[in-house]
């Protein structure tokens, strides 16, 4: 059990590393939650004009997402990467450094995904991908790859996998509680504009 904690507090710790935030102060463009949207992540970043910085934001959360899950695996036991992939995506949407306000969780999502099993990452990433595509909205991508998830870890991987990502989907889809009213509203701004 003290390994299931540890596990836990280190993938939180890592989710938590709010890097859309330290990479646009580092660029000069002040504090990325005053602007669009308040969060952290890379869509928010997308929205400072800087595509560079909001791709290695990208990447760096779906790094820290991966890497919480294979640290877990590798410290404590392939019986934790599910618990470490719930921990590491609500680090990102609550990290205690910042008031507990982060990011919504897609893009460390998909870095579990990875980390749990690539396929995931593979078949939720493209899911994502042509969800904002199709739409043009960041919003339409991370809901369709966060219903994906589950599935795919049942095809690809173990079932804790599914039942971690359906709590890490159900986390997203709580976070994006705002882009559903507005996708309803028919007011959801398109990626790289407005909130």
């Amino acid at each position: 059990m003290t390994d299931g904690i540890l596990a836990a507090l280190l993938a939180f710790l890592l989710g938590s590393i709010p890097f859309g935030l330290v990479l646009t102060k580092a660029a000069g463009l002040g504090d990325i939650r005053s602007i669009g949207s308040g969060n952290i992540g890379a869509t928010n970043v997308l929205r400072t004009g800087n595509k560079k910085l909001a791709a290695a934001t990208l990447l760096l959360d779906w790094l820290k997402g991966a890497a919480a899950v294979w640290l877990a695996a590798w410290l404590f036991g392939p019986q934790w990467t599910a618990l470490a992939a719930v921990a590491a995506v609500l680090g990102h949407c609550y990290p205690p450094w910042l008031g507990f306000r982060g990011g919504k969780g897609m893009a460390t999502a998909l870095g579990v995904m990875l980390g749990l099993a690539w396929p995931i990452f593979v078949v939720s990433g493209l899911t994502w991908l042509a969800g904002a595509k199709l739409s043009k909205k960041s919003s339409v991508g991370s809901l369709s790859a966060a219903a994906v998830a589950p599935i795919a870890a049942l095809i690809f991987s173990t079932p804790q996998a599914a039942l971690g990502l359906l709590v890490v989907g159900a986390g997203v889809v709580w976070r994006h509680k705002g882009n559903i009213q507005r996708l309803l509203a028919g007011t959801e701004p398109r990626i790289g504009q407005g909130k």
